[in-house]
C-alpha cells in the first residue's frame, strides 16, 4: 500500500488507511486498533504522500524521510522514542535529514514522524515506499 492511502486525521491519534469513499466522506481504518470509522469531508485530513519536511533548500517528501530513517535503522524501528527529550529528537533528526530547517520543523513534528514511521514499520508498510517510484517510472515509459 502506498502512502496515498494512508492519512492523518487532525485531533485523532495515529494513522488511518482509506477503505472506501462514501457520499459525505469516507471510511478509514485505524492502524493502531483496526477500528473503522466514518470520516466527514469537514475533518482536517492530511494524506501522507502529500506531507513534506522543510529543509534549508527545499521541501523533502515524507516518503524520503521515512526511507532515510529505514536506511539508518537497517529496516528496524526507530532507535529514538517519540517521548525522548527535545534535544535527543533533534539530534536524531539531524542524522536522518542533516539540513532540516530547525526554525520551521518543531520537536512535535519530529515526534509525529517517529511515531508514524514506527506505526508503518509495525504494519510492514515501509516496503511499499519504493512502489510509488516504480509506478511513476512505468507511467513515464508509457507516455
Amino acid at each position: 500500500m502506498s502512502l496515498d492511502k494512508v492519512i492523518s486525521i487532525s485531533g485523532k491519534p495515529g494513522l488511518y488507511k482509506l477503505i472506501t469513499q462514501t457520499r459525505g466522506g469516507f471510511v478509514a481504518e485505524s492502524l493502531m486498533d483496526n477500528k473503522r470509522m466514518s470520516v466527514s469531508v469537514q475533518n482536517n485530513i492530511s494524506v501522507l504522500s502529500e506531507i513534506a519536511i522543510y529543509t534549508l533548500t527545499e521541501e523533502v517528501p515524507l516518503k524520503k524521510v521515512f526511507e532515510s530513517i529505514k536506511d539508518k535503522e537497517n529496516g528496524g524501528v526507530a532507535s529514538v522514542k517519540p517521548k525522548d527529550s527535545k534535544d535527543k529528537l533533534e539530534e536524531y533528526f539531524f542524522e536522518v535529514l542533516p539540513d532540516y530547517d530547525e526554525d520551521r520543523v518543531y520537536a512535535s513534528d519530529i515526534k509525529k514522524v517517529i511515531q508514524w514511521y514506527n506505526l508503518l514499520h509495525k504494519h510492514d508498510m515501509l516496503d511499499a515506499l519504493g512502489d510509488d517510484e516504480d509506478l511513476d517510472k512505468a507511467k513515464d515509459e508509457e507516455e
